[in-house]
């Protein structure tokens, strides 16, 4: 769950690190936060009421973020089984959501901070969740293919970490399947739909699926067939 910092300016996380610091391993994203330093948050997940912890040192731990609200708004419901993508997770907000409504899928939350790996398993515990992996990028399987992603992408990591991204994660979706990514408006959104169709349009059919609140619902979809 990464995007626009926490404040949702984009420029300090509510410990006051620098945005950048949860993305590329910072001082605290290093390692899993200890007892004393986790706290208990009240969160609404697509209806649902539950309780998570988080810590200082992740994207968002105060709250879920103006960003990741409304992409959970406007994704539609997940496929049931196969394996689905939180890219991004942070302390799990999507992961949780995603697999509170596919309890027989897999879902694979991604992040390089281990502090965000270890809330994200320790939430997925918590709620019974038992199909949330959280791993590093480097953990997820070659041979899985996607059946959806969803992510609140870092974009203030710059435009070419971004663009590697999802030039990795991308194709990994299966045939037909869908990725839903949430962009502020005013920090590229429209920008980076002309990228993904200039670089990746013979992998994925990328459109705007919904706008609220200055931020845009980007969908891309894997093609049946590689155009080309």
């Amino acid at each position: 769950m990464q995007g626009p910092a926490a404040g949702e300016d984009g420029t300090a996380s509510p410990a006051g690190a620098p945005a950048t610091e949860h993305y590329f391993g910072g001082r605290l994203a290093g390692v899993p936060a200890p007892a004393d330093e986790r706290t208990l948050l009240q969160v609404r997940l697509r209806g649902r009421d539950v309780e998570v912890e988080t810590a200082r040192g992740v994207f968002s731990a105060e709250r879920v973020d103006l960003g990741t609200r409304v992409l959970l708004r406007e994704v539609p419901a997940p496929p049931r089984s196969g394996h689905l993508l939180d890219l991004g997770c942070g302390w799990g907000a999507v992961a949780l959501a995603m697999a509170a409504e596919a309890p027989e899928a897999v879902v694979w939350a991604v992040d390089v901070s281990a502090r965000a790996r270890d809330l994200t398993r320790r939430n997925a515990e918590r709620l019974g969740l038992a199909g949330v992996r959280a791993v590093a990028p480097e953990e997820v399987p070659d041979d899985v293919a996607l059946a959806a992603l969803w992510s609140n992408p870092p974009i203030r990591v710059g435009k070419e970490a971004l663009h590697d991204l999802l030039a990795r994660w991308l194709p990994r979706l299966a045939p037909g399947a869908d990725a839903h990514l949430v962009v502020q408006r005013n920090l590229g959104a429209d920008s980076l739909q002309a990228w993904t169709t200039a670089h990746l349009g013979d992998v994925v059919e990328v459109e705007r699926a919904g706008s609220a609140k200055g931020y845009r619902v980007l969908r891309a979809r894997r093609r049946e067939t590689p155009e080309g």
